[in-house]
């Protein structure tokens, strides 16, 4: 059973940091680099939506709303990613999911269980 395991949210104040990791387990396909893993929150009564995402090690996006306060990172020998959180802000609030797609003969994609961020201002 596929499993992304999330860790590193929590409570923290407005200004502050914090760093979330995500790490891959049991895919059915090796993971490739060129696979694409990313982060996901989804806020109280929002629909989740894409905060950043990875491609190889240096191919990444953002939304207009982390960036230049978030950092997506990831190692392709650990298959983990992971998100620096910094100068947070009340509106970050919410749910975060990491997910990984992968195209093969078909497309699979994968999401964590969720970890829990809540900024408080």
């Amino acid at each position: 059973q596929v499993q992304l395991v999330e860790s590193g949210g929590g409570l923290v104040q407005a200004r502050g940091s914090l760093r979330l990791s995500c790490r891959a387990r049991q895919t059915p396909h090796t993971i490739f680099s060129s696979d694409v893993m990313a982060w996901y929150r989804q806020a109280p009564g929002k629909q989740r939506e894409l905060v950043a995402s990875i491609v190889n090690s240096d191919s990444t996006t953002y939304s207009d709303a982390v960036k230049g306060r978030f950092t997506i990172s990831r190692d392709n020998v650990r298959d983990t990613v992971s998100l620096e959180m910094k100068d947070l802000k009340p509106e970050d609030t919410g749910v975060y999911y990491c997910n990984l797609v992968q195209v093969r003969a078909s497309r699979y994609e994968y999401w964590g269980q969720g970890t829990q961020v809540t900024v408080s201002s």
